[in-house]
């Protein structure tokens, strides 16, 4: 489902980044074609700026339940988007924005508000050590109810799981039909199994109704079937196919002759 359906650009000229990024130098706006749309680019070509921008004028929440608009961290991209023009078919009202540093921050604080309710409750186990079975449950209650949920919504956490395998369990915790998602880099915590666990998740999602724009250097996730590929190493960004990607060219040639480049190192 195509919930966004264009990006509507505000002109860049004289007014210093991030209006002037070149891969947004001469277009009006963005049309958005498929389900999910994926942004290539080197860094700092922009890519995970205009993902911010989106962010904030579809006022998305963030993995910590922060809207975008309200983030600090993103102050510097927030003038382009308040100054953007978002078209949508039907504006959802689920989903999310997502960095793979939001979730090592995020995963790092329900540990530590785990860890904390545990200590809490040690330490109720102490002072109630005389009390009747009845006062000490009682007391108990508010954390056991905060702990059980915390692991029925996000799992044991980053000490019980590895990195992907606490991303791939918030992300598919938090997928809704019909929602927007906007995922930076999220390859960042995922092995190449487990970002071609993302690639089923994505394709569940995209069956369900959900729009997703992606920024990435995978060519594993580039690979999605059927994603619309925008290339920001060009002036303006264009339309770019998979096998002409040089993410794609330079990750294929070094695995057919690793020794042809290392040499040269």
């Amino acid at each position: 489902m195509i919930h966004l359906r264009r990006i509507g650009l505000p002109t860049g000229e004289g007014r210093g980044f991030p209006f002037d990024l070149p891969a947004l130098r001469g277009i009006d706006a963005i049309d958005l074609r498929a389900p999910v749309t994926v942004l290539v680019g080197e860094n700092g070509s922009g890519k995970s700026t205009l993902l911010e921008a989106v962010a904030i004028a579809s006022r998305a929440i963030t993995v910590g339940t922060v809207e975008a608009a309200d983030d600090p961290t993103l102050g510097g991209v927030a003038a382009l988007g308040r100054a953007m023009h978002l078209t949508w078919t039907r504006r959802p009202a689920r989903g999310f924005y997502l960095r793979a540093e939001d979730f090592f921050g995020f995963a790092r604080r329900m540990d530590e508000m785990r860890a904390g309710l545990e200590a809490e409750l040690e330490r109720v186990e102490r002072e109630f050590t005389t009390a009747s079975d009845y006062a000490r449950d009682l007391a108990r209650a508010p954390m056991l109810r905060e702990l059980a949920a915390l692991r029925e919504r996000y799992g044991e956490g980053l000490d019980a799981r590895s990195h992907g395998e606490a991303f791939l369990h918030l992300f598919s915790s938090r997928l809704v039909p019909g929602g927007l998602y906007l995922l930076d880099e999220p390859e960042a915590p995922l092995s190449p199994t487990r970002q071609l666990s993302l690639l089923a998740l994505l394709k569940q999602a995209e069956a369900d109704g959900c729009q997703v724009l992606m920024a990435t250097h995978s060519p594993i996730l580039l690979a999605y079937p059927g994603a619309d590929i925008l290339g920001f190493d060009t002036a303006p960004l264009a339309r770019v196919r998979y096998e002409d990607l040089e993410h794609v060219t330079v990750t294929r040639d070094f695995l057919r002759d690793p020794d042809a480049f290392l040499r040269h190192l």
